[in-house]
């Protein structure tokens, strides 16, 4: 059994999220599932970010991370959704005894939290679509850069001719690609597996 914290994207802590959470505690583990914005949840993305602005930008969704691992074990694994990334990075940089961290839908560098070194016991796994319209390539490698620095497992996969973001979330109709998520999450499930047996 491993415990996960699992973070929504800008979208709000939308089905998508809560199947997943839902396949990972149907696999043993206990999963954490914290809403960020209070019950908004969105289908638009300039809605989403606009909400976002309203709230307080990114300053204040830290502020709401930390609060929402207050009381949590700190070996834990970490995953996030696109902008829930953003909270990964977070804890895992500032928070000690992660096991490992699950991007989806892209990453981002350690100095958009204010950071500068990934700890070298932390493992990673990032998910991107081939052709995600909100791909950043030079955020991806800088984060790539910085994990191999440290001596961190990583991998990272690209779903070839997918080109959605959020393609893992089968309530986004427009943007689910069924074949690509079943192996999204194929892959995360093997990752947790491992993270499980590295805490023993």
């Amino acid at each position: 059994m491993t415990e996960i914290v699992l973070f929504h994207s800008v979208l709000g802590l939308r089905p998508g999220v809560l199947r997943t959470a839902e396949r990972w505690r149907a696999a043993g583990h206990v999963v954490h599932v914290p809403d960020l914005y209070g019950g908004a949840v969105f289908d638009d993305y300039d809605e989403a970010f606009e909400f976002l602005g309203k709230l307080g930008g990114q300053t204040e969704l830290a502020r709401r991370t930390e609060a929402a691992v207050d009381g949590v074990r700190p070996d834990v694994v970490y995953a996030g959704f696109s902008n829930g990334v953003i909270s990964v990075v977070q804890l895992v940089t500032s928070r000690p005894g992660a096991r490992g961290a699950l991007a989806f839908h892209g990453s981002v560098p350690v100095r958009a939290v204010g950071a500068e070194l990934w700890p070298s016991a932390v493992p990673v796994q990032v998910h991107e679509a081939e052709l995600d319209p909100f791909r950043e390539n030079d955020a991806n490698r800088e984060f790539a850069e910085t994990v191999a620095a440290s001596g961190a497992s990583y991998h990272y996969f690209s779903y070839p001719g997918v080109a959605a973001h959020l393609f893992a979330d089968p309530s986004l109709t427009g943007e689910y690609a069924p074949d690509a998520a079943e192996l999204l999450h194929g892959r995360a499930l093997e990752f947790i597996a491992a993270c499980e047996d590295r805490g023993r």
